[in-house]
């Protein structure tokens, strides 16, 4: 929702003074929409437009190697024909002028009139449509502009750049548009300034299919898919419309609506970049971010346009604009010092005595244990983690643990206690990242360096040695102490309850010291945290035990029913 404007009826105006005046380095405002300050060599002027709400296009697009001149309309509306010219005589330098926009009604009207008064003036002006959303009609000439604007933006502004006449600009616009296709799905409506509620609402658990960047609602709701089905889905509706003798070089824009994050963008890039490479094609110099956007709607789109040699040098022509920058810049070396890196260290099995092979057995299905027990009580940890914190905890430990066990599942049968260790260690650390992942691979691998790999015996005195120096690595590095509400809380009463013996002289069972670990976890709850995260919300997590103390304790005691104290 749209909630930072003064009147909503002048956001459009009022936004674009702001955006002016951040900009005033290198564009001018005009009468209907801006203009870049003029290179010294003349050139054709390439005028891009439709309504606002789709930043970066279209002012975000207007600087060298870009566009000329933008024309700017109210949020999702046509400019008048009036902008449309104001905005095209400011940009024109002598050599003529292209219109290019999306195929809708009011694009088509008032830039068509525009140009017919710029022709009557004797000023050479041309229009390219652009028609990329293959959803929205049978007939490529009945098709919307979507985020295959860019695309055709990116073509026509770039001939112009390089001092093509208009007749080649022109025909490399149309060129390009030809060759670009487009599909979108839409997970949330946008919300105009000033309105109680979104323009349209996708059904909980469902995603649009087939958007369109004015705020319409897509053909049909269907329900939401994964990441990688999501993929198939845009990359099976782009190349179903392949140009005939396309090549097998593409340009591809993954695109976010508004409120698609950049993170998830690139999640969903990862599926597309391999169903792309299993159909035979190379992508060229990809695009992932928020190009063309539609206020605050979530979703995302994907443009694809095959390349011949023209359109390919084009496409990849530097560029920059308030809202898109592209340099060509080589990092020499690259792939020679890509080359050089040598193979990790952890991958080199050392020999291990009979007994640390023997313990490594222990490690493997203690592993298999916590990340078990972590994946059960993962929503659990995560509910703790938010009464003052990100609520990110359970997910964290289970992706540490996850990885952990990967590497394990990677060395061989004759990898001793500790290099298993040392690998879960640093496995958890790099996966799981954040205080806690840092915490458990250091104190992991302070573990493997108390045991080694050349032990003749492994028994309940190793274990101990092991576990202390786990817990040393923690506090030394956490800094945190018993009070402190951090899972050194439930460390140091497991440490105690371990290393304490019995009236018959033997040391506390795995079991026993879990059972202290759990109660004491639990003995967090009316703490006020002084560490970490959560200290800056300290009295909310008051009356919340800590989770990391929590997750300590249900980690150990799985490992209560894994042989741990056996000797080997």
């Amino acid at each position: 929702m749209t909630v930072i404007y003064d009147d909503a009826a002048d956001f459009a105006d009022d936004q674009l003074e702001g955006f002016c005046s951040l900009y005033s380095d290198r564009l001018s405002r005009v009468p209907g929409g801006v203009v870049a300050h003029r290179s010294e060599t003349p050139q054709v002027a390439v005028v891009v437009g439709g309504g606002s709400g789709h930043y970066p296009a279209f002012a975000g697009l207007v600087g060298p190697g870009f566009a000329s001149g933008a024309v700017v309309g109210n949020i999702f509306t046509s400019p008048s024909a009036a902008d449309v010219y104001s905005v095209a005589k400011a940009a024109e330098q002598g050599r003529g002028v292209v219109l290019s926009f999306g195929n809708y009604a009011g694009d088509v009207l008032n830039f068509g009139i525009a140009a017919q008064r710029l022709r009557s003036e004797g000023i050479d002006t041309r229009i390219v449509v652009v028609t990329d959303d293959v959803a929205s009609a049978g007939a490529v000439e009945d098709r919307r502009g979507i985020a295959g604007d860019f695309a055709v933006f990116k073509v026509l502004t770039a001939a112009a750049a390089e001092g093509l006449d208009i007749d080649h600009v022109e025909r490399m616009g149309r060129q390009a548009n030809a060759a670009t296709y487009s599909h979108g799905v839409a997970f949330s409506g946008c919300t105009l300034p000033g309105a109680p509620s979104p323009l349209f609402v996708v059904p909980s658990g469902q995603m649009s299919v087939g958007l369109g960047i004015h705020g319409e609602p897509g053909l049909r709701d269907v329900d939401r898919l994964p990441a990688s089905a999501l993929a198939a889905v845009l990359v099976d509706a782009v190349l179903a419309e392949a140009p005939h003798h396309a090549s097998r070089r593409v340009a591809v824009i993954l695109n976010g609506l508004g409120t698609t994050k950049h993170e998830e963008l690139f999640l969903l890039y990862r599926h597309v970049a391999r169903y792309l490479a299993d159909r035979g094609l190379e992508v060229v110099a990809p695009e992932v971010g928020e190009l063309v956007t539609s206020l605050d709607m979530g979703g995302c789109s994907l443009t694809v346009m095959w390349l011949d040699d023209e359109l390919e040098r084009l496409w990849c022509a530097d560029a920059y604009a308030p809202g898109y920058r592209k340099l060509r810049a080589p990092i020499e070396g690259l792939q020679e010092s890509l080359a050089r890196v040598s193979q990790d260290p952890l991958t080199v099995v050392e020999p291990a005595s009979t007994a640390s092979l023997a313990a490594s057995g222990v490690v493997r299905r203690g592993a298999s244990a916590v990340l078990d027990t972590l994946r059960g009580h993962e929503d659990e940890l995560g509910r703790l983690d938010a009464v003052a914190g990100d609520g990110d905890h359970g997910r964290g430990m289970v992706r540490g643990a996850s990885a952990a066990v990967e590497a394990l599942n990677l060395l061989p049968s004759s990898t001793g206690v500790a290099l298993l260790l040392r690998t879960a260690g640093r496995a958890w650390a790099t996966r799981a990242g954040g205080t806690s992942g840092v915490l458990w691979g250091a104190g992991l691998e302070a573990a493997a360096d108390a045991l080694g790999d050349s032990r003749d015996r492994y028994d309940d005195q190793s274990v101990q040695e092991a576990v202390s120096a786990f817990a040393d690595a923690v506090v030394q590095l956490g800094g945190a102490g018993v009070g402190d509400k951090t899972f050194v809380d439930a460390i140091v009463p497991f440490c105690e309850a371990l290393a304490r013996t019995s009236a018959d002289g033997a040391a506390a069972t795995w079991r026993d010291a879990s059972d202290a670990a759990t109660q004491a976890a639990q003995s967090t709850a009316p703490l006020r945290a002084r560490r970490g995260r959560a200290r800056t919300l300290a009295e909310r997590s008051v009356g919340t035990a800590d989770p990391g103390a929590v997750s300590f304790a249900l980690a150990v005691s799985a490992l209560a029913d894994v042989e741990i104290g056996a000797e080997s």
